[in-house]
């Protein structure tokens, strides 16, 4: 009996991403000999980081389904740690802060624990109103409702949304029969980064339109059609080996991710702006910050979840 995170189309899906990267690798091989007056420095940067980022998921994803929650819960800790590093905090909340990074094991043993109930509630209800009335007992109210909104929006942005994310891999396994949770995971992520991936080469190809060039002046809508096009049509090829989803729905799917992903990346992107930075970090070369590269999963997590709870579970 194969374990339910080891089902054979989670491990072809696998395969499959490691082939993309090696056929990457090969053609930036192939640019450089062509053209070695081109510097392709940042491609290459790009590349070698998406090498290490699938090396740790897949880890994590092949060890057991507790270490691939223990992975999303460092992720959601690094992504609160570097917006918390970006957006000025006062100097009296450095108490609640602490409160703030004790959620993080918290919302995820409610997932090891398969509690939805906590799971649902434990930061959009409890959290919302713990932090502020322990910023009323610090008694310092000068820009007391920015620190709270900030506060607030980054732990369910970084935490409760990617949350969503782990907490496919409990899902029962029954519903799934064919690649169970990590399926699931896998169907997430990957289209997700994909889509971005797509929309990106698209409106290099292609693009000329833009769509909210004082937000992202590199976002095109041929970029946002093409890439949309292609994630759709990647939902309805993946979702029968790694999903319970029906074409219809599969395609819903598509349709969701592909325009979740493009709008949380530019209301991260909308974020970096207003405090006046390219990017969050230097974690990943090529890429930025770990907010760089989940900022669509922000927004793709929590919807494609509650998306296929509904209808499946």
């Amino acid at each position: 009996m194969i374990p339910a995170h080891l089902r054979s189309p989670v491990l072809w899906m696998l395969g499959s991403i490691v082939g993309i990267l090696v056929l990457a690798s090969a053609i930036v091989t192939l640019l450089k000999r062509l053209h070695p007056d081109r510097s392709y420095a940042e491609l290459t940067q790009r590349i070698q980081s998406w090498w290490i980022m699938t090396g740790v998921f897949a880890g994590a994803i092949l060890l057991s389904r507790t270490s691939s929650i223990v992975f999303f819960a460092f992720v959601s800790f690094f992504a609160l740690k570097e917006y918390l590093s970006l957006i000025p905090t006062r100097r009296a909340d450095r108490r609640v802060l602490a409160w703030a990074y004790a959620a993080i094991p918290m919302q995820y043993y409610w997932v090891h624990l398969e509690w939805y109930g906590m799971f649902i509630i434990f930061i959009p209800v409890y959290l919302f109103l713990l932090l502020p009335m322990r910023m009323v007992t610090i008694g310092e109210t000068k820009d007391f409702l920015r620190a709270a909104g900030t506060l607030h929006w980054g732990l369910m942005m970084m935490v409760f949304s990617i949350s969503h994310a782990a907490f496919l891999l409990v899902l029962p396994a029954e519903r799934n029969p064919i690649a169970a949770g990590a399926g699931l995971v896998l169907y997430l992520v990957f289209l997700t980064q994909f889509n971005d991936v797509a929309q990106y080469v698209w409106g290099k190809c292609t693009g000329r339109h833009k769509i909210i060039p004082t937000v992202s002046p590199n976002k095109t809508w041929e970029g946002f059609v093409g890439g949309l096009a292609t994630t759709v049509t990647l939902a309805a090829l993946l979702a029968p080996h790694l999903t319970p989803l029906t074409q219809r729905e599969s395609v819903a799917a598509g349709l969701l991710i592909g325009i979740a992903g493009f709008i949380g990346d530019v209301t991260i992107s909308a974020l970096k702006r207003d405090i006046g930075v390219k990017d969050s970090g230097n974690l990943l070369p090529g890429h930025g910050g770990i907010l760089d590269r989940i900022d669509s999963l922000t927004y793709t997590s929590p919807l494609f979840f509650h998306f296929l709870y509904y209808l499946h579970y």
